[in-house]
């Protein structure tokens, strides 16, 4: 799962010799791999039940230091961890408010949802785990040394979340300059939030979620650093493409792709020369790549 340190430099001094050993990186020794970053999609949603904490925690049992989660926001405000629009899908939502649907995350207030058993639907084992609030996840991915890709999710239904994202990051000390130079990437499917984002905080990494035209690639480019575009929809053609031009910070744009799950088409997008694989299966990722 590991990258293997090498031997790298040898000098010979009369008798003696004397190696240097290179040890591998933070994020070769997450993902197995020397050139393509493995982020735990959801935290290692394939084992413990998505956005949790506890997912957290698996990925990070399993080595992987990226993780990646979805930004929402309750009745009252609160910045809560979760995918679905929608409660009904990963917790007991309908039990506990059968007179609620259709359950959306912002009709409830952040004490109703911390009232919802968000890991019983996975397994007996997971049953009492909550929907985090932002602050919550925040403090364990930092707990854990962790890195983390954050999704602003659905911002057209929340005006303004984008603002209240950061201000949460900056309380959490996420905004601080290692934060941000070596373990923060905000991303979201809506061009118009990563652009209000980059606006925001110009030193921060955004990214795209999609894959648009090779022709439209320029106009991503002047507030996108990464294009993570659909497994299905990448090429080896695209991601050079992706890769001839620079973003706003002046760096060639990188691709994550997802969401990839198995062996064959980890090693199949990594021969595209994509940076990272969002993956639930971080450890089959991390294994393939590192064979």
């Amino acid at each position: 799962m590991y990258a293997r340190a090498a031997a790298a430099l040898v000098s010979v001094t009369g008798s003696a010799v004397i190696a240097v050993l290179v040890l591998p990186t933070a994020a070769q020794a997450a993902t197995g791999h020397d050139r393509t970053t493995v982020v735990a999609h959801r935290g290692a949603s394939a084992y413990a039940p998505e956005n949790t904490l506890e997912a957290v925690d698996r990925a990070d049992d399993l080595g992987i230091t990226w993780v990646e989660n979805d930004v929402q926001r309750t009745k009252d405000g609160a910045l809560v961890v979760i995918h679905d629009t929608t409660l009904a899908r990963t917790t007991n939502v309908e039990q506990l408010f059968p007179d609620r649907a259709p359950w959306n995350v912002r009709d409830f207030t952040a004490a109703e949802i911390a009232e919802l058993d968000a890991g019983s639907w996975k397994g007996a084992e997971f049953a009492g785990a909550r929907i985090p609030t932002l602050h919550q996840y925040l403090r364990r991915v930092d707990h854990n040394h962790q890195k983390l890709l954050l999704e602003v999710k659905a911002p057209e239904l929340y005006p303004g979340i984008e603002d209240q994202i950061l201000r949460q990051l900056r309380r959490d000390g996420w905004l601080g300059k290692e934060h941000v130079k070596h373990r923060l990437v905000v991303q979201s499917f809506s061009a118009d939030s990563m652009r209000t984002v980059h606006q925001r905080r110009p030193d921060l990494t955004t990214g795209f979620l999609g894959t648009p035209a090779v022709a439209d690639l320029p106009a991503y480019a002047k507030f996108a650093d990464q294009i993570n575009p659909s497994y299905s929809t990448v090429s080896a053609d695209y991601v050079k493409a992706v890769h001839a031009l620079k973003g706003p910070h002046g760096k060639p744009l990188k691709v994550f792709t997802w969401t990839v799950n198995d062996a064959a088409t980890a090693l199949r997008v990594a021969g595209f020369g994509v940076d990272g694989i969002i993956t639930n299966t971080p450890d089959v990722v991390s294994d393939a790549l590192d064979d």
